[in-house]
């Protein structure tokens, strides 16, 4: 097992499934101690009993912030301190549709997951990281952040408001040993581009130059990377995970 992380203790949101149980998985791999955060119970123990290293899973609602704030503190009194912290969770709304026929419902709903359940996790993991000047927090974002995707607007602006929460972030911690990032994939093969209208998925995909989706193990082993004590230079950057269509 590598040693790289020396026993760091990481938080993952999403871990139930998609990119957040393959960025467990291999995260587990290499040593890390694991806190897997959910709404999924059954996904999660499921994911837990695949783990080789140590982890423990807790059921909470991203959105909700005064719950957030108790299960990170749990964490932190649970195994002494807090070093990763990546932002996994997130839902598409509803797609396939032009602006003046999303909901104000679905966007509030969409901003919530995606922006809001980043900003809090990251609110309360920061002091956490302070106390030991190091840590890492990813956030995934999305190419749709980037470019915006027609029929996505819900998705694409609360995307686009993480890269721009990471910019902030990034320089603000950037003197305290805690570097703060984020990755854009492009379409990633998961449950939840699987949910998604074939149209609207050909529509993502047409615009790769590689002409295929990423796969989760493309996005772990940059995620690993990108949290490792090696990537200590990077900060408030948002890595291309794309097949070539972002180069900026």
């Amino acid at each position: 097992m590598s040693t790289i992380f020396n026993n760091q203790v990481g938080i993952v949101t999403g871990a139930a499934s998609g990119l957040g149980s393959a960025i467990v998985r291999k995260l587990s791999e290499k040593g890390v101690k694991l806190a897997l955060f959910d709404k999924d119970k059954t996904g999660l123990e499921k994911i837990k009993a695949l783990l080789s290293n140590e982890s423990e899973i807790y059921i909470v609602d991203i959105t909700n912030e005064k719950e957030v704030a108790k299960v990170v503190e749990k964490v932190g009194e649970r195994f002494g301190r807090i070093d990763i912290t990546v932002n996994c969770a997130g839902i598409t709304g509803k797609t396939n549709i032009k602006s003046h026929e999303v909901s104000s419902d679905d966007l509030h709903r969409v901003f919530e997951v995606n922006f809001m359940g980043s900003f809090y996790t990251s609110k309360y993991v920061l002091p956490w990281m302070l106390k030991n000047n190091y840590g890492r927090i990813l956030h995934v974002a999305s190419i749709a952040g980037k470019d915006g995707n027609a029929g996505m607007l819900a998705y694409s602006s609360s995307k686009a408001a993480v890269i721009g929460m990471t910019k902030v972030q990034g320089k603000e911690y950037a003197e305290k040993g805690i570097t703060i990032n984020a990755i854009a994939p492009a379409v990633i093969q998961t449950a939840m581009v699987e949910a998604l209208p074939q149209e609207q998925v050909k529509y993502m995909t047409d615009k790769i130059p590689m002409k295929r989706c990423g796969t989760l193990g493309e996005v772990a082993d940059t995620v690993v990377f990108i949290v490792s004590p090696e990537c200590s230079f990077t900060t408030g950057f948002t890595y291309d995970l794309s097949g070539g269509r972002a180069t900026y």
